[in-house]
């Protein structure tokens, strides 16, 4: 495994901001395997059970909040990273409805604390992670572009377009690729990805997760939105895409210091009640109703994100389609529940395989 993306994180110092949830916990876990020093610095995870917890990893595992500067300033002198992946974020729709200051504290000055940091110890790169919600959302039917304006409807969604067009400015003036290596050493690139699944995720307002847990405790699941389309893909798949623009950065290919897509070919953005279908196929215990709210907080209902710069510069693409990324995801949590397994591992080596099968360059050795 640490011949992945020309072995690039064989004995790097990494550090990954949000280790703890659900996203980083897949990130960390990679990374390890792969040879690199790896430096988690996030809150404790959210929920019991948590999958950090479950992979029980031989990481440094820093508690901190982004917006502690010291304890950031003090993690960075100590461990002088040389990639930093920032996902700490509060990440959910519904809870920035309720709690807007600290949404906004944490995905926008949090973000901002970061980057000083980095900048102030000369990090030479970072790989900052937003989200497909960070684009000012029409409902078109065709992808959002790189260079789509920044926006959002909901707190969640304008933090995030926040936070993009902060690493924008970060990038145009103090990690201007034009005076890489002469007034600085950094290179800055942000990636966007569409909605993630796979196991060992159970944070509240999540289809998935509400999903899982329901049939975990016999129940019905309450489908709020059952005509929303995302861009479902299991999160090796957006992990394989900020792993490989980490790696160009640390090869110091100032080209790669921009905004990136991930997401799914098109198969792969489906609605809402089609995906509780899919997934009933891999465990029939599955049961579900439509609970149509006229009162629920705005979320969008169309999504879709153009990911033809990723695949014509990256060379990167999706390995597992939509089916593939639902039986994985089903199975994970089917074998967690009833006997108590525990399937990361298996995912992972499965997905390096198929990715190798289908030749997709950060593979190939």
């Amino acid at each position: 495994m640490q011949s992945l993306f020309g072995g690039m994180y064989k004995d790097k110092t990494v550090l990954v901001t949000g280790h703890t949830g659900f996203k980083g916990s897949w990130l960390v876990y990679w990374l390890k395997h792969m040879g690199a020093n790896v430096i988690g610095y996030s809150l404790e995870a959210p929920t019991t059970p948590n999958h950090i917890a479950l992979l029980d990893l031989d990481i440094v595992s820093i508690m901190g909040d982004i917006r502690d500067l010291e304890t950031l300033d003090k993690t960075f002198a100590t461990y002088q990273p040389d990639i930093v992946f920032h996902l700490a974020a509060q990440a959910l729709v519904r809870p920035s409805y309720s709690n807007p200051i600290e949404t906004y504290e944490t995905n926008v000055i949090g973000t901002l604390k970061v980057f000083e940091v980095c900048r102030k110890y000369q990090v030479k790169a970072i790989v900052n992670i937003t989200s497909d919600k960070a684009y000012e959302n029409r409902e078109w039917i065709w992808g959002y572009r790189e260079n789509d304006p920044m926006g959002g409807y909901d707190p969640y969604s304008a933090s995030k377009g926040c936070a993009d067009l902060l690493a924008n400015s970060y990038r145009n003036s103090y990690f201007n690729i034009q005076e890489y290596k002469k007034s600085h050493q950094t290179l800055l690139a942000t990636c966007r990805a569409g909605n993630v699944i796979g196991g060992g995720d159970w944070a509240q307002d999540r289809l998935i997760t509400d999903i899982m847990l329901s049939v975990s405790q016999g129940k019905k699941v309450s489908i709020r939105n059952p005509k929303a389309t995302r861009p479902w893909q299991h999160v090796l798949e957006s992990l394989s895409g900020y792993l490989h623009v980490g790696q160009k950065l640390l090869e110091e290919k100032v080209e790669f210091a921009e905004a990136w897509n991930f997401g799914p070919s098109d198969e792969g953005s489906i609605c809402v009640e089609e995906v509780v279908l899919h997934v009933k196929q891999h465990w029939d215990k599955i049961d579900y109703e439509i609970n149509r709210d006229p009162n629920q907080l705005h979320e969008a209902n169309l999504l879709k994100l153009d990911c033809s710069k990723a695949h014509i510069k990256l060379h990167w693409k999706d390995v597992w389609d939509s089916e593939k990324t639902f039986e994985k995801t089903v199975k994970w949590y089917k074998a967690f529940y009833e006997k108590n397994e525990i399937l990361t591992k298996e995912d992972l080596e499965t997905y390096i395989a198929d990715a190798k099968k289908k030749n997709i360059e950060w593979s190939q050795s």
